[in-house]
C-alpha cells in the first residue's frame, strides 16, 4: 500500500453515517482552508453519467495544442489516485507528484479534524487546493452526478444503506 493510499483509507472512515445532500461540508472545509475555489482559473464544468473523462481528454488535448495551460480534475483514476488531478503546466500538464498530493490531503485533513465528510468531498477540497496553487489558464472540472461508489461498504462488499 503506497502513502496515498494509506491517507486515502484513512480519509474514508470519516464518510458521515447518513446521507445528508447538502453542501454544508464543503462549504465548511473549503472556508478553513481559506477558500482555495475562489482562487481558480476559469473553469469548465463536465457533468453526466458516461464519457465526462474522454470528454475532458479532448477538451485538455485541444486547449494544451492552442498553448493553454489545463488543470483537470477527474475519477475514478485507473492505476494511481494522483492521476485523478493534472496540473497545468506546458504541452499535456503533470500529473500531481506524491508529495504535492500528500501534502494538500494532510492539510485537508488537519483543517477538517475529524469532522464526518465523504472521500469525495475532501479530495475534492483537496484538488481545489492544489489547483489555486498552481497558476493555469483553465480547469476543466468533472462533476459527477451521485454515484454509490462513494457510500461506505460493509463487511460483505455491499453497499450500506
Amino acid at each position: 500500500m503506497t502513502a496515498i493510499d494509506s491517507i486515502v483509507t484513512r480519509l474514508t472512515a470519516l464518510h458521515p453515517k447518513r446521507i445528508d445532500l447538502s453542501l454544508d461540508r464543503m462549504w465548511r472545509i473549503l472556508a478553513a482552508l481559506g477558500d482555495p475555489q475562489r482562487r481558480l482559473p476559469p473553469t469548465i464544468h463536465v457533468a453526466g453519467t458516461n464519457g465526462k473523462g474522454s470528454t475532458i481528454a479532448f477538451m485538455r488535448a485541444i486547449l494544451a495544442a492552442a498553448g493553454l495551460r489545463v488543470h483537470d480534475y477527474t475519477s475514478p483514476h485507473l492505476v494511481r489516485f494522483n492521476e485523478r488531478f493534472r496540473l497545468g503546466t506546458e504541452g499535456e500538464g503533470r500529473l500531481v507528484s506524491n508529495a504535492e498530493l500528500a501534502d494538500a490531503f494532510g492539510e485537508c485533513e488537519r483543517v477538517n479534524a475529524g469532522a464526518p465528510i465523504t472521500v469525495c468531498e475532501i479530495t475534492t477540497a483537496g484538488g481545489f487546493l492544489l489547483f489555486a496553487r498552481h497558476p493555469a489558464d483553465v480547469l476543466l472540472l468533472e462533476v459527477g452526478l451521485g454515484d454509490d461508489s462513494t457510500r461506505p461498504t460493509s463487511s460483505t462488499g455491499r453497499l450500506s444503506p
